[in-house]
């Protein structure tokens, strides 16, 4: 519905490489959202697409006023992009969803429900997931519940970017400088109000997913180490743990050696111990190498991205016009 002094939903769309599912969900978007009463826009961040996402965007927003483009100068990754989507979102609230059609936009009304009672975060909460694999399925099973535990913040399970945000809640992550962003985690540490809608995952319309088994595996880390120091600790359980059985079969060897005598040297057992401690001061440098590199890039303090172009929508800057009088 297109009124004057009404309250403005962006919904922050990130895109990388998805000319073939972009039109159909636009196509859903505008008809899930035709009957609410608030003023709409649209914001696509073209996170540096390598085929025609662009070009779609640019004929979606010569058919659409309510469409606002975000052109970033190369591909910056998903997370980026969502940042600047939120960084320039205009809306009283904003939904965040992906344009794979995996997460069904039929479910928006019921977020926007959530929100007009008074949450600050209205997230939709997965209790399945169509077309994934099983490994896939079961990692990030196991992912979400380790993050729980290792996390000193209540991240919801199998809960991804799909979620309505108050502006409250949106000015709050747009304080966030950090470089490494893992949103899933900062939308949970933000704290407010926040409430679970369930819902059942769809396989993609069309394409394929850009989140291969190594990005996921980077993705991983970034959520860990983003959030919690449990590896560096681990690492130094572990190193106190070995440190004592050394010790203790030190000791056993030396009674050993004073009561029976040793007429074989250990050459099998050393190299075994020597392995296995070379190998677990690997692994410890490792972790620590993971923390010293984010700490190295934040240091750097390097803009989030950049923005080719910038194209708002109508109401945007009808909006931004209002708040200067």
């Amino acid at each position: 519905m297109d009124a004057e002094n009404q309250t403005l939903i962006s919904v922050v769309v990130p895109a990388f490489n998805e000319e073939e599912v972009l039109p159909e969900f636009h196509a859903t978007i505008d008809r899930v959202l035709s009957d609410i009463p608030y003023n709409l826009e649209v914001v696509y961040v073209n996170d540096g697409s390598t085929d025609n996402t662009l070009d779609v965007i640019n004929n979606l927003r010569g058919n659409d006023k309510r469409v606002t483009l975000i052109d970033l100068s190369r591909n910056f990754g998903k997370e980026i992009a969502l940042s600047a989507g939120l960084h320039n979102a205009a809306g009283d609230a904003v939904i965040v969803i992906d344009a794979d059609l995996q997460d069904p936009p039929e479910l928006i009304p019921e977020l926007i429900a959530g929100w007009e009672q008074g949450y600050d975060v209205v997230y939709a909460q997965r209790t399945y997931r169509s077309g994934e694999s099983f490994f896939k399925k079961t990692t990030a099973h196991f992912f979400y519940r380790i993050m729980q535990r290792v996390g000193k913040f209540n991240m919801p399970e199998d809960t991804g970017d799909f979620r309505i945000l108050s502006r409250r809640a949106v000015n709050a992550l747009n304080t966030f400088k950090e470089q490494h962003r893992f949103m899933k985690g900062l939308f949970a540490w933000i704290g407010f109000r926040q409430k679970a809608v369930h819902y059942e995952r769809d396989a993609r319309r069309a394409g394929v997913s850009k989140w291969n088994y190594w990005h996921l595996w980077n993705f991983a880390l970034d959520g860990i180490t983003s959030f919690t120091i449990a590896p560096l600790k681990i690492s130094t359980y572990i190193g106190l743990a070995t440190a004592l059985g050394a010790f203790a079969y030190g000791l056993y060897m030396i009674f050993d050696t004073l009561l029976y005598g040793n007429e074989v040297p250990g050459y099998p057992s050393l190299i075994v111990i020597v392995l296995m401690l070379g190998g677990l001061q690997l692994v410890a440098i490792g972790i620590l190498g993971e923390y010293l590199g984010r700490i190295f890039n934040e240091t750097k303090q390097r803009p989030l991205y950049f923005i080719n172009e910038y194209l708002p929508s109508e109401c945007a800057v009808k909006k931004a016009a209002a708040d200067k009088q």
